[in-house]
C-alpha cells in the first residue's frame, strides 16, 4: 500500500512539471521609472540586484524556478509585487499615486519590510540583503523624487483621493 501511494505521489510530481506558469520577461521599458525620474547608477544598481526581479517586468529566475511547485509560488510571488509596485509601469499611474508609492517606497525600506525576508531567507539572493547605507540611498532618493513633485505640481494633485462606498452599502 506504501509503494503505491509514493508511485501516486512520484508520478503526480513528475506530471505537474508539465504545468508551468508564464514567465515575466517582457522588459517592457516604455514607462519605466527612469524614463520620468532620475535613477542614479548606485540606486539603479540597487534596484537591479534588490527589487527588479518582483518589481519590474523583467525577473532573472533562479534554477529552482523550474521545478514545481516552486515556480508557480514564484509566479505568484512575483504577480503580488508587481500589484503593489512596478517600476516598469510606474510612470503610467496618475500623479497622486506615484507619489504615494514613493512614500510608501520610504517607509518599506526604512522599516526593512524590503526586500521580503523570505526573498533572502536561507542565504538565497544575498545580493538582496540591503545593508543601512543602501537603505538610506534608496531612502534619500525617494524623498528628493517627492520633493520634485512637490515643486511641480499643486498640492491637491498629490493626494489620493479617498474612495467612498457606493450609496446604500
Amino acid at each position: 500500500m506504501k509503494k503505491k501511494i509514493l508511485l501516486a505521489v512520484l508520478g503526480i510530481l513528475v506530471l505537474i512539471q508539465f504545468i508551468r506558469p508564464a514567465k515575466n520577461v517582457s522588459d517592457d521599458r516604455t514607462h519605466d521609472i527612469s524614463t520620468k525620474y532620475h535613477v542614479p547608477l548606485q540606486v539603479n544598481s540597487i534596484f537591479q540586484s534588490a527589487c527588479n526581479d518582483c518589481h519590474s517586468n523583467k525577473t532573472i529566475y533562479p534554477w529552482y524556478a523550474e521545478v514545481q511547485p516552486m515556480g508557480w509560488w514564484l509566479a505568484d510571488h512575483v504577480n503580488e509585487g508587481k500589484r503593489k509596485l512596478n517600476l516598469s509601469t510606474f510612470t503610467q499611474l496618475p500623479i497622486a499615486v506615484q507619489n504615494h508609492k514613493l512614500e510608501e517606497v520610504i517607509e518599506m525600506v526604512k522599516e526593512g519590510e524590503m526586500p521580503l525576508a523570505s526573498y533572502t531567507y536561507l542565504g538565497l539572493h544575498p545580493e538582496a540583503n540591503l545593508t543601512n547605507e543602501q537603505r538610506a540611498l534608496i531612502v534619500r532618493w525617494a524623498e528628493h523624487q517627492m520633493d520634485s513633485l512637490k515643486a511641480t505640481y499643486p498640492p491637491d494633485s498629490l493626494v489620493m483621493k479617498r474612495r467612498t462606498p457606493p450609496q446604500g452599502s
